[in-house]
């Protein structure tokens, strides 16, 4: 393993994240600076759970998409281990699929069927119920060495910044745009009905409850139609 080029391609990298546009772009460069830097890796995707159910996101190969899915329909295997730990193991390392796999009983016969020699996952976030993970694939069986996890475990540490920033931004975005949005629908509502600002969200808040409707689809509604109706 050539560390010195390894920082440097490293550095190259956070500068590319921090310059993506949105999280989507964010996850691509991260598993596709997976397949570039990771020695062994011959695929990478990011498993998220929300609850018993998996995403697959940014996936580079359709290995990693099976790969989830079986994890999911079984429940169990080292990404759903890697993406569920709050606490105590945060990188996962199975060296040979054709191994026994005691931990894994189901998913490892399945996972060698798919194609994988071997694979790694690495916890990169966990907030409320959902927790992710990056994991990376090869299609050999003990072609992640040490000098491959602590790469790993470097991107990811990287990647679990990254996506956290670019998460936040897309929020920030998302509540100046529903803002926004609500601020020109009182207006609507205040300049037809002769309403104050305050009695003005009161009716948006109002029928957003009564209908079972997110306030900001209310909104877009009266900006759209100029009325509730």
């Amino acid at each position: 393993m050539d560390w010195g080029r390894f920082a440097q391609q490293m550095a190259s990298m956070a500068r590319d994240l921090l310059a993506q546009e949105s999280v989507s772009s964010t996850l691509d460069r991260i598993t596709g600076s997976a397949t570039e830097l990771v020695e062994g890796c011959d695929a990478a995707g990011i498993l998220v759970l929300h609850g018993s159910k998996a995403e697959s996101l940014a996936p580079s190969d359709q290995l990693v998409i099976d790969s989830d899915r079986l994890q999911e329909r079984l429940g169990e295997g080292p990404c759903f281990d890697a993406a569920r730990k709050r606490e105590g193991e945060r990188v996962f390392r199975i060296a040979d699929f054709t191994d026994e796999q005691p931990r894994w009983p189901a998913y490892a016969p399945q996972a060698h069927a798919l194609g994988v020699g071997s694979m790694m996952g690495f916890l990169l976030f966990t907030e409320d119920e959902q927790f992710g993970a990056l994991n990376l694939y090869s299609r050999r069986a003990g072609a992640f060495t040490e000098a491959s996890e602590l790469a790993g475990w470097l991107l990811a540490s990287h990647a679990a910044v990254a996506f956290s920033s670019a998460r936040t931004h897309a929020q920030m975005e998302h509540a100046v745009a529903t803002r926004h949005v609500i601020g020109e629908a009182m207006g609507i509502l205040m300049g037809s009905h002769h309403l104050s600002e305050k009695e003005a969200f009161d009716v948006l808040r109002r029928f957003a409850q009564e209908n079972n409707i997110k306030l900001r689809e209310v909104a877009r509604r009266v900006c759209e139609r100029g009325s509730l109706s």
